[in-house]
């Protein structure tokens, strides 16, 4: 992992522990060029630092971590990864490494980036 994290991100990477560690890891895979900003509970991945810019969000759960998809409403999912109601944002809890690795939640992370 980059030594260079905002001690931010750190902090949420560090409570979330391995698999949120492999999540942020995959995130800068498919989206390079991220721009990370953090609160307390999030990690955002954007273009930007502001809300306009954010593709992705990551937040440790005791158990999971939860993967936020800006406009993930609007995004194919015919593996049914994502879950939730609201008319823009879909999440995913991630519960293990493997799921990681799934084929499907690669090409989401894709679709999102378009």
């Amino acid at each position: 992992m980059d030594d260079a994290v905002a001690p931010e991100v750190r902090a949420l990477l560090d409570k979330g522990g391995p698999l949120t560690i492999e999540l942020h890891e995959l995130l800068l895979e498919v989206f390079p060029d991220a721009v990370l900003t953090a609160d307390s509970e999030n990690i955002g991945y954007g273009t930007t630092t502001g809300y306009k810019g954010l593709k992705f969000t990551v937040a440790p759960f005791t158990g999971y971590v939860r993967l936020g998809i800006a406009g993930g409403a609007s995004l194919p999912d015919p593996a049914k990864l994502m879950q939730g109601t609201g008319k823009v944002h879909r999440h995913i809890k991630i519960r293990s490494v493997e799921e990681l690795a799934a084929p499907a939640l690669r090409d989401l992370l894709v679709a999102a980036l378009r």
